[in-house]
């Protein structure tokens, strides 16, 4: 309704930028937003305005970066795939392994400093899974709230990457709270709105430099354009989130988790777990007997995702939080089908 209603109307681009992003950042309690095209460009543009500031001779020229202060500094457990963003603003990437060796590599040639929310969870980083299926955080990994620490001692600025890790809500609060001067969160996850939005919000200054290099402007955030309708519907999502009782949204993740390990029980061969993740919510843990239901978990997948109604299975959980009301039992019928149609 909102992309709809919004549709309806012309605004100055640059007023509603500023508008949205006040109202993001009110409700984030950041001193400044700005509503992305996704977590990519917010990570992007994070990036140029760490490179840039708000020097208009170094706005116009990246990516490419003639000046000293260009590095961005990555302990190698918060490297990840979508790490060359930074690289994409200009920034040239260096990697180290230990605590000490980061420290010490801060100089005047280091622009940022990164880091992963989702390090907090496990390393490697992964995707929520089971309490069994996942390995705690070595204390050789440096956390965010000690990166943003480092970040304070050296006068570098720390973008935090949080884009994922929606619930639990005070995190929308928390790396701010804490004096990361960028964060980072997707607007297609847990907040529900567009997959075409994100949020960068932190240090007003930051801010003002990323918001100079994004549409409408032509920089180097040009290409990364986000329409009206996906910044109104961002806000309005981002407002009905931190309303939701999140005792009740999980407790209903939860319940839907418990009802399907119970349907899938009884099928011969099957073993079905309830298990708290490390996400704070409950999956079904999945597994089965090959000698009475002799099938790879691969071909599982492919089988499932192939069939009607298409699911989407990573070989071992069967996670009930994006399912919506009813969906729960459509998939416990397609699981106790399949698995009686493969069994000896």
């Amino acid at each position: 309704e909102a992309i709809v209603e919004a549709n309806e109307y012309f605004v100055d681009m640059n007023e509603l930028t500023e508008a949205a992003g006040a109202r993001v950042a009110d409700l984030m309690g950041a001193e400044a937003a700005i509503v992305t095209s996704g977590g990519f460009a917010s990570l992007l543009l994070g990036s140029a305005a760490c490179l840039t500031g708000t020097d208009m001779d170094r706005i116009r020229a990246l990516p490419d970066v003639t000046w000293a202060r260009r590095n961005c500094l990555i302990q190698t457990p918060h490297r990840f795939s979508y790490d060359h963003a930074y690289r994409a603003a200009g920034m040239t990437n260096v990697y180290v392994d230990s605590r000490e060796e980061f420290v010490s590599r801060i100089d005047g040639s280091v622009a940022m400093l990164a880091a992963l929310s989702a390090i907090e969870r496990g390393s490697p980083i992964a995707p929520p899974r089971s309490m069994e299926r996942s390995s705690p955080t070595p204390d050789t990994v440096i956390l965010p709230e000690e990166m943003i620490r480092i970040g304070k001692q050296h006068d570098v600025p720390v973008m935090v990457d949080m884009a994922s890790d929606l619930p639990p809500w005070e995190n929308l609060r928390r790396f701010i709270d804490l004096g990361a001067d960028l964060v980072v969160v997707s607007g297609g996850k847990g907040i529900l709105a567009p997959q075409s939005t994100g949020i960068l919000a932190g240090r007003a200054d930051l801010i003002q430099a990323a918001r100079i290099q994004n549409a409408p402007n032509d920089y180097i955030g040009r290409g990364m354009k986000i329409g009206k309708e996906e910044i109104i519907a961002l806000v309005v999502a981002l407002e009905r989130a931190v309303r939701i009782d999140q005792i009740a949204e999980i407790k209903g993740w939860n319940d839907r988790a418990q009802w399907l390990t119970e349907e899938l029980a009884g099928v011969p061969g099957v073993v079905a777990r309830y298990a708290m993740n490390n996400g704070g919510y409950a999956d079904v843990d999945l597994e089965w007997d090959q000698s009475v239901i002799p099938i790879e978990p691969r071909d599982f997948k492919r089988i499932l995702r192939e069939g009607t109604p298409s699911i989407v299975y990573d070989g071992t959980t069967v996670r009930t939080r994006q399912l919506r009301p009813g969906e729960d039992q459509l998939v416990a019928n397609r699981l106790k089908e399949l698995f009686t149609e493969l069994s000896l």
